[in-house]
């Protein structure tokens, strides 16, 4: 809606900023044009600034804000992207006289400006740089549109504590050194803000009063203008500040005592519950566990109460994971895509020794089959020798070896696989475990056999997950879950690394790849009798003369052909991409457990090269005066 009363002259300072950003180099003339032309507008955090469908009459600049932005699709609503501070939006309605092609909704308190369809024409008679410059602005988001890191990078993060004894101030301080990494970070909380505002004359924070919301807006306008990240320090109270936080968040972290009770807090049944569906900031559940937590978990409790996009585990005065939340926050965040193949999966654990060795750490780790059986157990975060030591123990006793003698459903009754991966799960991470229970992000790909679809499983029980995912159709039987038949993952998408790809915080993805370097020639005109197979059988290996898979071989094979197909697409999709070569190693050799381990790692070794860990920073973090802030300097 349009702004009424006076406009703070900072916000004139913004969108001259934003001008000279956006036009380049162009007279000041010619800016001050554009200056004269727009209208001011606010948007409340929730409020549509347009609607997919609708004509265009006019395009936006974001001054201050954030916008999400959605299209439908038969009748499905999806996110397809964020809008951040200084983009321009709704141009290309102006240029097609199309209508609205998506969807705009305010994420937070936004404040715009827009020029009407008549005044951009004019403007662009007058002025060739204003067309020039939305072109390029076309152009440039068309190239960056399936580029997450650009889109939803958030800059403005509130710290909600949901439980009791959380100091929220300590972990904005721990947060903000590990996000100093990344870019320039700074910390407000009531205390500064309130200081601030007596400096400037203006009255202490108050929802309700006018002259103390225009003197927060334009502290937090100034204090992100400088600042590429902004943690924003609520009260452990439902207090006017943290409501504040919540409505001038991009993102809202939820930070909970893990031990405690998952009862929805005062302040997120003040502030949360009730907000417009579909526009507000995301919010994540960060549960904080003691530091000698083995493993998470009943964290389905937590996400049962409380519709949060996104769950972190930490464990309290452990680096590494408040390193990893950052990397999250600044969409910087690794992940690790692993292949099915059968016993080639074994090289997954030598490509992430290899991985460790080198300072690589991921965060996210997902797969489908054999790879989402490596993934779950990477997720634990042990160590790879210890992992190695899990798989070598359990895979070497055969899993596929039982075979049924009335192959009604399947070929291998599947008995010896689910002992196996549950003594595995067991071992690692604990009966019953759940996915969500696991320190890293998980996920795996299975197909759902009732809907002929492919289903990223994400929650839910871990064993029955990994059992789906590598239930090969014909080969191993079918899992039940929630009614309808799920089978093996490769089926549909045997390296979804463009599933990882759409996860929130990924900026880089490593895949492990175990597909064949170049495909076998079959060295015969015609397919030899079954009698001649069966004397060729009974010869020694080396002396064989049909070079044919088996059986099982063929059957495996033929189910994950299509998804074989997408595979080779899906590289083109990692950052760094790994593939072992395994040719002489087949699906079913799992006595082979410590070659194809050793292959994997001396692949990776390759691959690597002589990459290593960028040394941490040493720049020691500034205070700015007023608040309680953390900032460094990239």
């Amino acid at each position: 809606m349009p702004s009424a009363g006076p406009r703070p002259p900072h916000q004139d300072d913004l969108l001259l900023h934003h001008l000279r950003t956006f036009l380049g180099i162009i007279d000041a003339q010619a800016i001050d044009a554009v200056r004269g032309r727009v209208r001011w507008m606010q948007l409340a955090g929730g409020e549509t600034l347009m609607r997919q469908g609708e004509p265009g009459d006019a395009l936006y600049l974001l001054v201050s804000g954030r916008l999400r932005v959605y299209i439908e699709e038969d009748g499905v609503r999806r996110v397809v992207r964020e809008v951040s501070r200084g983009e321009v939006v709704g141009e290309m309605s102006l240029i097609t006289d199309a209508p609205r092609s998506a969807t705009l909704v305010a994420i937070r308190d936004s404040v715009l400006v827009s020029l009407g369809k008549d005044d951009f024409a004019n403007l662009q008679s007058h002025s060739p740089q204003v067309t020039l410059a939305l072109t390029r602005q076309i152009i440039a988001r068309l190239r960056t549109e399936h580029d997450r890191t650009v889109m939803d990078r958030p800059v403005t993060m509130a710290l909600l504590p949901v439980s009791a004894g959380i100091d929220s101030a300590a972990f904005a301080q721990s947060l903000a050194r590990e996000l100093s990494a990344h870019g320039k970070v700074g910390v407000l909380d009531a205390a500064g803000v309130d200081a601030q505002l007596k400096a400037l004359g203006l009255p202490s924070m108050a929802v309700d009063d006018e002259r103390a919301q225009r003197g927060v807006a334009m502290l937090f306008d100034e204090f992100e203008g400088t600042h590429d990240y902004v943690l924003l320090v609520g009260d452990g109270a439902p207090t006017d500040w943290t409501h504040r936080c919540t409505r001038h968040a991009d993102e809202i972290l939820l930070l909970a005592a893990a031990e405690a009770e998952p009862v929805v807090h005062t302040s997120e049944q003040a502030f949360l519950v009730d907000r417009p569906p579909h526009a507000e900031a995301a919010e994540i559940l960060v549960l904080m566990h003691d530091a000698g937590t083995a493993m998470p978990r009943g964290t389905s409790r937590w996400l049962a109460r409380r519709p949060v996009n996104d769950h972190v585990h930490l464990r309290r005065g452990h680096e590494g994971d408040m390193a990893r939340l950052a990397r999250i926050q600044s969409r910087n965040a690794v992940g690790l895509v692993l292949a099915g193949g059968g016993a080639r999966g074994f090289a997954h654990l030598g490509v992430f020794r290899a991985l460790r060795e080198h300072g690589i750490e991921p965060d996210y780790v997902g797969g489908t089959s054999i790879g989402a059986i490596m993934a779950a157990l990477i997720a634990t975060d042990q160590s790879p020798q210890r992992l190695e030591a899990t798989a070598r123990a359990e895979f070497g006793r055969n899993p596929t070896g039982d075979f049924s003698l009335l192959p009604l459903i399947s070929l291998i009754k599947g008995r010896r696989l689910r002992r196996i991966v549950s003594r595995a799960v067991a071992d690692n991470i604990g009966e019953g475990a759940a996915i969500e229970d696991l320190w890293k992000r998980f996920f795996c790909v299975a197909t759902n056999f009732s809907r002929a679809s492919e289903m990223v499983l994400q929650r839910g029980d871990l064993l029955k997950s990994l059992l789906a995912s590598t239930a090969i159709p014909g080969a191993l039987p079918p899992v039940i879950m929630d009614g309808e038949l799920l089978c093996d993952g490769g089926t549909f998408n045997n390296f979804p690394v463009d599933v990882m790809r759409g996860l929130r915080g990924v900026g880089k993805v490593i895949g492990v790849d175990l597909n064949a370097s170049k495909p076998r020639r079959i060295e015969l005109d015609e397919m030899p009798s079954g009698w001649a197979m069966l004397l060729d059988r009974l010869r020694s290996r080396k002396t064989r003369r049909y070079r044919l898979p088996s059986l099982p071989v063929l059957l495996i094979n033929s189910t994950i052909l299509y998804s074989l197909s997408r595979q080779r697409q899906a590289r083109a999709l990692t950052d760094l991409y790994f593939n072992p070569p395994l040719d002489r190693v087949g699906m079913l050799d799992w006595k082979r457990f410590d070659q194809v381990v050793r292959q994997g790692y001396e692949h990776a070794l390759q691959v690597l090269g002589d990459r290593v860990p960028a040394p941490p920073s040493a720049a020691r973090p500034e205070m700015v005066p007023g608040s309680t802030p953390v900032h460094q300097e990239r």
